[in-house]
């Protein structure tokens, strides 16, 4: 084995091996740490709204000097304005805001203080929900409503109104399990339902109280007036959020978007950026692998006497493959190496950063996880195209006998 491969490694360019593990390393350094930054810093706005989708926008009609106080057509949409919605190409589904039909009251008590506010509920499809369904159901037999709140109203009690009114403050954890007494009445009075609310959830990008989509429709048909309005919200999932197109649109249609907009925007920035990250290192990986195949192939064509003769003379094709395999797992070995080293190394640089944020991912290990996928399909090309080679070598040795 030894003599056969110093005689098929003669004519080795160690300059042209080296030349591809550095370009292998390089595109296999910024495919993984592109996928590496995303996944870390994706959890930048997931984390902040793990309720509510970042592909998802809420969406109304502006409030103009037209839409008087008896008006309320203006700011609803119809049947024609949510068939244009749904047309366009950036919408995967739309979902409409229900409201309720009857008067809300809530109160809270704890150590011997309460408080009574009233309010109002609106629902969406279940599905835009990001809870799990145990949690966001509703029974009419068990008499608990889940309700979810924007963390905006906590911070309001707790750094506005607690203070001047003398009761504590409510951290998330505390006030979820904390019971909401609800008095729900009709407009005129006549019926009226008595439940138990619990805090499911909080959110940073609804800025109301949402309820379970089939508990508006129940409450609605026992205290509402039968009537039910156009919705006056949407929220879309969209396959693009930040994309210039959609806000062409909304500007142009009078549209705007409720809440916090960082986040979708952010999402869609970073997105683009790792997309084009994502291409160049594939484009340099593709041409790291093409210059491995070239190398290796003219390397073969010089020994294909060689390979020629040591066939003839009865040497197995896997003895006659084996140096330029060995070859391709070497090459591709110290790129793949070197790039999990640099992979940490990178990581190392901003990895305090995302955690004073309360961010803890795993990016690292699709980082490592890509380039190890990457090294693996360079290394089988490869191996294959030498397998193609040496066989084409062997069908000539039989042509020859």
């Amino acid at each position: 084995m030894g003599l056969i491969a110093k005689l098929l490694r003669k004519n080795t360019s160690p300059a042209r091996l080296i030349g591809f593990a550095l370009s292998n390393f390089i595109g296999l350094l910024i495919v993984g740490g592109a996928v590496m930054f995303y996944f870390d810093s994706r959890g930048v706005w997931d984390d902040d709204d793990s309720v509510i989708n970042t592909d998802y926008l809420v969406v109304n009609k502006k409030v103009t000097s037209a839409s008087t106080l008896g008006d309320r057509v203006s700011t609803r949409f119809s049947d024609d304005d949510m068939a244009d919605i749904k047309a366009q190409p950036w919408v995967r589904r739309v979902g409409e805001f229900s409201s309720s039909d009857f008067r809300v009251y809530a109160s809270v008590s704890q150590g011997g203080r309460g408080m009574e506010t009233a309010l109002f509920f609106e629902s969406v499809p279940d599905s835009f929900v990001d809870v799990p369904l145990a949690d966001w159901r509703f029974d009419p037999d068990s008499n608990i409503v889940p309700v979810m709140i924007p963390k905006d109203y906590l911070a309001l009690y707790n750094f506005g109104f607690a203070g001047s009114a003398g009761l504590p403050q409510l951290s998330e954890q505390l006030i979820s399990g904390i019971p909401l007494r609800l008095y729900m009445r009709s407009e005129d009075g006549s019926r009226t339902l008595q439940m138990e609310g619990r805090i499911a959830g909080f959110s940073n990008r609804l800025n109301t109280v949402l309820v379970p989509d089939g508990f508006m429709k129940y409450a609605n048909s026992m205290l509402g007036s039968g009537t039910p309005d156009a919705p006056s919200r949407l929220i879309i999932d969209v396959s693009s959020p930040g994309d210039v197109a959609i806000a062409d649109y909304l500007s142009s249609h009078g549209l705007e978007v409720s809440g916090d907009k960082s986040a979708s925007s952010a999402a869609y920035i970073l997105k683009l950026v790792v997309g084009i990250v994502l291409a160049v290192g594939a484009v340099i990986t593709l041409l790291s692998l093409f210059v491995l195949m070239l190398s290796v192939s003219l390397l073969m064509e010089k020994n294909r006497s060689v390979i020629h003769r040591l066939l003839m003379l009865g040497a197995p094709l896997r003895k006659a493959s084996a140096p330029y395999c060995a070859m391709i797992w070497i090459g591709c070995g110290a790129a793949w190496i070197l790039s999990v080293v640099a992979l940490v190394l990178l990581r190392s640089l901003y990895a305090g950063a995302l955690e004073g944020l309360g961010v803890s991912s795993g990016g690292l290990l699709w980082g490592i996880g890509v380039t190890t996928l990457l090294a693996l399909c360079v290394i089988v090309v490869n191996i294959v195209a030498v397998g193609g080679k040496i066989k084409s070598a062997w069908g000539l040795r039989i042509s020859h006998v």
